[in-house]
């Protein structure tokens, strides 16, 4: 998905002139104040940050006011008291946003199938080569004398959401083999690496870093096993943003989809800001490049493909109980603002 200039120059008509994706008039004074964004902080999120530290967001003449959360759940209470104009987090949670009056629009995906499960070393021991998972967890009870401990982040959530799909659906495990505990991203991880569970749903760069540390640790399933083209995180922005300020949500949706490009062409070049923007010091560079080189990242920038995955997903949880009900999705995706933004590629 390389944005050339020539590209950019042929989309003009339909992105007003290009003004959008250079910072022309309808954006040349800048914002008044910096977006305010909510992100998770897993791989997954990285394009926004590749796009504010190229510069392409100042360019068009935005800044950003990022706060971190443990959940999508969490977000959306920020979103409900209007705290936050972009989401980037999971798709599901969106759907119970939805149900509870919250309107909020999908305009890009960063990634898919990025949520996987891990089995701590006690579990592992099971997971020998041809044994179905159902008779992995039978087997750790049968041993153990009680069920595995899986963690993984609050109900509604995508990553619980994913395990419960591939636990009841998929692999068919027997609900007395295992017990669910929800926690938040950086506990799962913490219990994971500390045995404090037999297994848990982790993304990057969380996978790198407990399967460097302990490589006992291993990866039990894949994304696209445990849910089929796995919606994962996305780019959401409120209604009002949408409806006032269009040419800012364009910036946004263009500037993610040209950082999806780079990760892809260049990784090494956006390893610093990676490391810079979710290691905090305390992942190094190397785990960064295994991140990003693993097979639970696929990034992606194009939110129509996700739209019936999210669908089935979003009746998955009507099942589960994590929604009252199902919410038409007619409304939640508009892709028009990553078209315009690969228009004429």
């Amino acid at each position: 998905m390389t944005i050339t200039r020539r590209s950019i120059l042929g989309a003009a008509p339909i992105l007003a002139a290009g003004a959008v994706l250079r910072g022309g008039p309808a954006l040349a004074q800048g914002r008044a104040a910096p977006l305010r964004v909510g992100v998770i902080p897993i791989l997954a999120a990285a394009p926004i940050y590749v796009a504010e530290k190229e510069g392409w967001l100042k360019e068009a003449g935005l800044s950003l006011a990022v706060t971190t959360f443990e959940s999508g759940p969490n977000m959306i209470q920020a979103l409900a008291s209007n705290t936050l104009d972009v989401y980037v987090a999971g798709v599901a949670p969106l759907g119970v946003a939805r149900s509870k009056g919250i309107d909020v629009k999908v305009v890009a995906a960063t990634a898919i199938e990025e949520n996987v499960f891990l089995a701590g070393p006690k579990l592992a021991r099971f997971a020998e080569k041809g044994v179905a998972p159902a008779e992995v967890f039978k087997r750790y009870r049968e041993a153990a004398g009680t069920p595995a401990r899986l963690a993984t982040q609050p109900l509604g959530s995508v990553p619980n959401t994913t395990l419960q799909y591939w636990l009841w659906e998929v692999a068919k495990v027997d609900p007395k083999d295992v017990t669910i505990v929800s926690m938040g991203i950086d506990a799962t991880q913490q219990a994971v690496l500390a045995g404090a569970v037999e297994g848990g749903t982790l993304r990057e760069p969380a996978v790198s870093i407990v399967t460097g540390r302990n490589p006992a640790i291993r990866l039990m399933a894949l994304g696209g096993e445990m849910f089929p083209n796995q919606p994962g995180t996305v780019v959401a922005v409120t209604r009002a943003l949408l409806d006032k300020e269009p040419e800012a949500v364009q910036a946004i949706v263009t500037g993610i989809v040209r950082a999806v490009d780079l990760i892809g062409r260049e990784p090494d070049r956006v390893v610093p800001t990676i490391e810079g923007a979710l290691g905090k010091g305390l992942v190094d560079t190397a785990t960064i490049r295994r991140a990003l080189a693993s097979p639970a990242t696929r990034f992606t920038a194009d939110p129509r493909p996700i739209v019936e995955p999210t669908a089935a997903m979003q009746r998955f949880q009507v099942k589960i109980g994590a929604l009252d009900r199902e919410v038409p999705l007619d409304g939640l995706f508009e892709p028009r603002f990553y078209e315009r933004a690969v228009a004429g590629k």
